[in-house]
């Protein structure tokens, strides 16, 4: 870890990320650094005035992990010295975590802490419909999708707009985008129809997305209707007439395929017809059963918890998971389908790539030293970044391409400011 922390972890393209431009901030300086050492000491409030410092710090505890909170009004580190009232949280990313573990009623490949391609399908719709809501909806732009590094994804969304989120702001949007509540002991996850029997128009959106993620992933990947224990949950979502029939035919044939059981809730459902004096039915028309429960079986299931408060902290981007090695790396959405978590570097992996790579060509010789990023400094001022000659760089570039786009939106703000002036 050490050698990876010296040599790979990049902490300029961190740095340029949180900071939105290229000398420090508040954004930085003001930044709540939480470290996890081994032994599970917990180290929370500390602040650095550079990447450099950072590094150094870094370096130095050699954690397991560490974690980014929000930017303070003032510096973290000095949180015992100044008044209660004059160190409050000001800004902070809002922040999604969706977790693999809570797909475990509906997934059958794999279960725990475990995951693999075939249900990492069930983040990448996720991640899509999570993204299109953030972007159409709300109107964000800068969103960083990062690995968790074992069983799920974060979302970092860095908009000057949603830094500045309240946390009552914060509570409303997750709630707004929040689908699947309810416990193990609620059947009925989807509750969405308030007065009326269409799906808001957000929710209409998201359903043509995940329809046909019900069909490939859930009938047909998954099956997740064949045993007894999951298709007795899904008649828990159909009407009680229908139930009873549908589960004296599949008693009956126990091996039908999820799409054939599928297809048998739906003839049901058509034929199905609510009793007139039953009010409450009268929302229940067949097109809303099938929309409300493809809805509990893709829709985004999100940790509302992490994103109402600006308080949370989350771990970094970059950062090894210490139980599978793997590095927390950036995600792009658009290929999101493909990501194999299986395939993403290990420490181990990158420092053996490391050590096999040629060392750079020197620039006109000269001594070199350490710089920032694990940065290799020639005396002519050149940087050579080792994670360049590893399968680190893409994800590296991902980071850095979103950098710069905070950046440049910096740029276009002050400039702006200055011509209003």
């Amino acid at each position: 870890m050490l050698a990876f922390y010296r040599r790979l972890y990049p902490f300029k393209s961190l740095f340029t990320w949180l900071n939105h431009e290229h000398a420090p901030t508040k954004l930085f300086t003001h930044r709540e650094f939480a470290f996890t050492l081994q032994g599970d000491v917990y180290l929370r409030y500390n602040s650095f005035a550079t990447p450099d410092d950072l590094k150094k710090q870094v370096c130095a505890y050699n954690p397991t992990r560490f974690e980014i909170g929000p930017v303070y009004s003032a510096r973290p580190r000095d949180k015992k010295t100044v008044r209660d009232a004059a160190f409050s949280p000001q800004l902070r990313e809002l922040v999604f975590d969706i977790d693999m573990s809570d797909y475990d009623p509906v997934r059958t490949c794999c279960a725990a802490a475990d995951i693999c391609r075939r249900c990492w399908q069930f983040i990448a719709a996720a991640v899509r419909v999570l993204d299109r809501a953030l972007r159409d909806q709300f109107g964000y732009t800068h969103l960083l999708w990062v690995y968790s590094g074992r069983r799920g994804i974060h979302l970092w969304v860095s908009d000057r707009e949603a830094l500045e989120l309240t946390d009552e702001q914060r509570r409303a949007l997750v709630g707004w985008l929040t689908v699947i509540q309810g416990g193990k002991e609620m059947h009925k996850k989807v509750n969405v129809r308030v007065g009326g029997k269409s799906l808001p128009p957000s929710l209409a959106q998201a359903y043509k997305m995940l329809e046909p993620v019900f069909h490939e992933l859930i009938l047909e990947d998954q099956d997740v209707f064949a045993s007894e224990e999951r298709w007795q949950a899904l008649l828990h979502l159909v009407p009680d007439a229908v139930r009873e029939k549908l589960k004296n035919a599949w008693e009956r044939d126990p091996h039908r395929a999820s799409a054939d059981k599928w297809q048998n809730v739906l003839d049901e459902v058509d034929a199905w017809k609510p009793p007139a004096r039953h009010a409450a039915s009268q929302t229940q028309t067949p097109a809303a059963i099938k929309e409300d429960i493809v809805l509990q079986y893709t829709y985004p299931r999100l940790d509302a918890e992490v994103s109402k408060h600006r308080n949370h902290l989350l771990k970094a981007p970059f950062c090894v998971h210490p139980k599978t090695g793997r590095v927390c790396v950036p995600v792009d959405p658009r290929t999101i389908d493909r990501f194999d978590p299986g395939r993403v570097p290990t420490v181990h992996q990158l420092l053996r790539e490391l050590d096999a790579a040629a060392p750079p060509a020197p620039s006109g010789g000269g001594e070199t030293g350490e710089g920032v990023g694990g940065d290799k400094v020639t005396a002519a001022g050149e940087h050579h970044a080792d994670w360049e000659r590893t399968s680190l760089k893409p994800y590296v570039e991902l980071l850095d391409r979103h950098a710069r786009g905070l950046m440049e939106e910096t740029r276009r703000a002050k400039q702006k400011m200055d011509l209003s002036w």
